[in-house]
């Protein structure tokens, strides 16, 4: 964890964080990599994942190896991203997904 806040009430396991801010009772698995990022308060996310540059709406459970904000592009489509290109995520947008999972790029580990 470098150059970030982290509240009260998080569990990071073996996870990568800079330049963020996690609020209380954020969940972080193991191998994820968050960068450049501020996520709201009760949010969980999974094993594998990589999130740049983003906002995380509160309540939202990011499943694991999903990409944030590595594809703009492909980000767009799914969830809403400013002109300075900062990945806004809700639950809604994410409980959306299924009918992208077949263009979803996951990130995983060997």
């Amino acid at each position: 964890m470098d150059n970030s806040l982290i509240a009260g009430g998080c569990v990071v396991t073996d996870a990568e964080i800079s330049n963020s801010v996690l609020f209380a009772k954020v969940k972080v698995d193991a191998e994820t990599v968050i960068e450049h990022t501020v996520i709201l308060p009760q949010v969980t996310i999974g094993k594998n994942c990589v999130i740049k540059r983003a906002v995380i709406d509160r309540h939202c459970t990011i499943p694991d190896g999903l990409e944030i904000g590595v594809n703009l592009e492909e980000d767009a489509k799914r969830f809403r991203v400013s002109k300075g290109g900062i990945v806004l995520v809700t639950q809604k947008m994410l409980d959306s997904l299924s009918g992208y999972q077949s263009s979803i790029k996951f990130h995983h580990t060997i």
